[in-house]
């Protein structure tokens, strides 16, 4: 099972997931977030990553050459997008070296899926809940009609407590977890970041 930890700000969250055997840690650069940060500060955070984890940069409905230029000077080593991007704003990121998610929420990759088949596919999928960022869980039995292919990820109101059951229902490739590990909104808990990692793995 595949866990990413998002949202990181400090060392010691940052040190709490690698410490956990976490598969990749998330930075946040979109703006509005209490979780946003600069790019020369996850520059520091990733210093002490190893290349085996995935560092990941987090960018909503932002220019292609904005997110490209941010991702560089963070030295991150995958970008994720939220918002509607093209499949050419994709390629272009490839292009550039990074690896690629294609964040959607769960109507807009039940929508995307009817309409290209194929194109959704072209990159690794993490789908959320109809309200991204608002910490609810929803209802996974929809993507039994149309389930992604291997490798992607599900996030949306997970948390220690549920993400084991979570997991158990829906079968994704990997979880992805923010807010359900923060003690205070925008602050990451190193025990709940060690929870999560354990209780997800022990769904296998």
């Amino acid at each position: 099972m595949f866990v990413k930890i998002c949202g990181l700000s400090e060392p010691v969250t940052v040190e709490a997931a690698l410490d956990a055997g976490a598969d990749a840690v998330g930075f946040v650069f979109a703006p509005g977030s209490p979780r946003t940060i600069d790019p020369s500060v996850a520059r520091e955070l990733i210093r002490g990553v190893p290349e085996t984890v995935l560092t990941v940069g987090v960018f909503r409905k932002q220019p292609i050459d904005e997110v490209l230029r941010m991702a560089t000077e963070a030295g991150v080593n995958t970008v994720q997008l939220h918002g509607g991007e093209t499949l050419a704003d994709f390629e272009r990121v490839r292009e550039a070296g990074f690896g690629t998610i294609r964040a959607l929420s769960i109507d807009e990759y039940l929508r995307e899926v009817e309409r290209d088949p194929v194109g959704i596919r072209a990159h690794r999928l993490l789908i959320d809940a109809p309200m991204p960022g608002a910490g609810e869980v929803f209802d996974t039995t929809e993507l039994q009609a149309h389930p992604p292919q291997d490798g992607w990820l599900l996030a949306g109101g997970l948390n220690p407590n549920n993400v084991a059951e979570v997991i158990r229902a829906a079968r994704p490739g990997g979880v992805d977890v923010s807010s359900g590990v923060e003690a205070v909104r925008g602050q990451k808990d190193a025990a709940l970041i060690r929870a999560f990692v354990a209780a997800a793995r022990a769904a296998i």
